[in-house]
């Protein structure tokens, strides 16, 4: 178990990080950084599919993590990865909060819920309607979980 819930996106990578941080910054969270593995990978004469990461958060949320266990902060701010693979599909992940919330033995389950909920609004930005993480219906995978997004992890 890896703790990633994946999922495609039926956008080009660039726009599918566009469509996910227009959700960001709709809900109030910031964008800390974008990184673009690809552009850097070219800058030095390197080969690689389109791959970006975005990192992005709510302080006044993620300390709440933090000051329920420090060493969280490892894991923040939250990141979501998007790349095109070797088919030509593009694909998204992110961390699982129920895989940080096991990996650092977190209690507090108000605030694991609302970073969910962010999450999921992000990543469905970018799904194929209604289709959420594991392939199926967003609603169905929190009516099987009880969460914010799906817990399918490799």
């Amino acid at each position: 178990m890896n703790g990633l819930n994946t999922a495609t996106s039926e956008f080009p990578v660039k726009e599918t990080v566009d469509r996910m941080i227009s959700i960001i910054e709709e809900r109030g969270w910031h964008l800390f950084a974008r990184i673009d593995h690809a552009e850097h990978a070219r800058k030095k004469g390197l080969a690689l599919r389109p791959t970006e990461l975005i990192l992005f958060g709510n302080p006044e949320i993620g300390t709440l993590l933090m000051q329920d266990r420090q060493e969280a902060a490892i894991d923040l701010p939250m990141k979501v990865l998007a790349w095109e693979d070797e088919q030509g599909q593009v694909r998204i992940a992110h961390n699982s909060m129920q895989w940080l919330k096991q990996r650092h033995g977190l209690t507090d389950e108000t605030t694991i819920q609302a970073i969910e909920e962010v999450l999921a609004k992000v990543c469905a930005s970018v799904q194929t309607a209604g289709i959420g993480f594991a392939g199926i219906t967003l609603e169905e995978e929190h009516a099987k979980q009880g969460l914010g997004i799906g817990s399918h992890m490799d």
